[in-house]
């Protein structure tokens, strides 16, 4: 893992964190950091030992391992299958505070159908456009159409101005255009799943990858936290992996360090 040559305290990883590990809780978000980024959504697919070394943290933080993502918790769910995990989805919209619960905290409504059925005629612009209703959020995908990332935005900027008083916002990403319900990020969703037992009290420690996660990145150094961008060497983090595999390799080394 690579480190910020200008970053004013630059933390030991992971030698530093173990000792410590009942007193951090980690937050981690799936796609670009965990999980390699794949063609499409539903391409992803979660390694040998990943599971393994997240239910072992999960033990070793009492609990206190959370995903954050812009999935819904119930496509999450269906990654990890059969393992389930705390977790922030739909970018802060809902929310599980525990590994074995079904109980499901939601803090947004649903995209109106008009707008959603609106902005999924998007994908009819180009072959190769994806669309991903995420229920919370409508995500179009065009890593299979690169060239249709312009007229993508367009045609959503387009939208907006026929709706101006539509609580809505748009997030970019890698090779995905995402409208959400304006109101909740990862962000807000994080602030208060650190307020929740077992996270309460814990420093938080995040890792990240895409635009969406730089709101998390800000809102450390409120909570005490520690900042991990992936892929690039994000504003105001800590330090920054290269790949998902240095982050598995990461997390492994924490279990295998706390285990000694």
């Amino acid at each position: 893992m690579a480190m910020r040559d200008e970053t004013p305290e630059t933390v030991p990883v992971p030698h530093a964190l173990v000792p410590h590990l009942s007193e951090t809780a980690i937050l981690l978000d799936i796609d670009g950091t965990l999980l390699e980024l794949m063609p499409t959504p539903r391409e992803v697919w979660v390694p040998p030992g990943l599971s393994e070394t997240l239910n072992r943290l999960v033990e070793q933080t009492s609990g206190a391992l959370a995903l954050v993502s812009g999935r819904s918790l119930n496509d999450i769910d269906l990654i990890f299958a059969p393992d389930q995990y705390p977790a922030v989805g739909g970018h802060g919209a809902e929310m599980r505070l525990a590994q074995d619960s079904e109980a499901v905290a939601s803090h947004a409504p649903p995209m109106d159908k008009e707008l959603k059925r609106r902005l999924a005629a998007i994908a009819k612009l180009s072959p190769g456009i994806l669309l991903e209703d995420k229920g919370y959020s409508l995500a179009l995908h065009y890593r299979l159409a690169p060239h249709a990332e312009k007229a993508i935005y367009a045609a959503v900027s387009l939208i907006r101005a026929d709706l101006p008083n539509a609580p809505i916002e748009v997030l970019p990403g890698k090779f995905v255009c995402e409208i959400k319900h304006s109101g909740f990020t990862k962000a807000s969703g994080v602030r208060e799943l650190m307020t929740h037992e077992p996270f309460r009290g814990r420093r938080p420690l995040f890792i990240g990858d895409d635009v969406t996660d730089e709101s998390v990145f800000a809102i450390m150094p409120d909570l005490n936290g520690l900042a991990f961008s992936v892929g690039r060497r994000a504003r105001g983090v800590n330090g920054h992996f290269d790949a998902p595999s240095d982050v598995r390799e990461f997390l492994a080394n924490l279990v295998d360090q706390s285990a000694r």
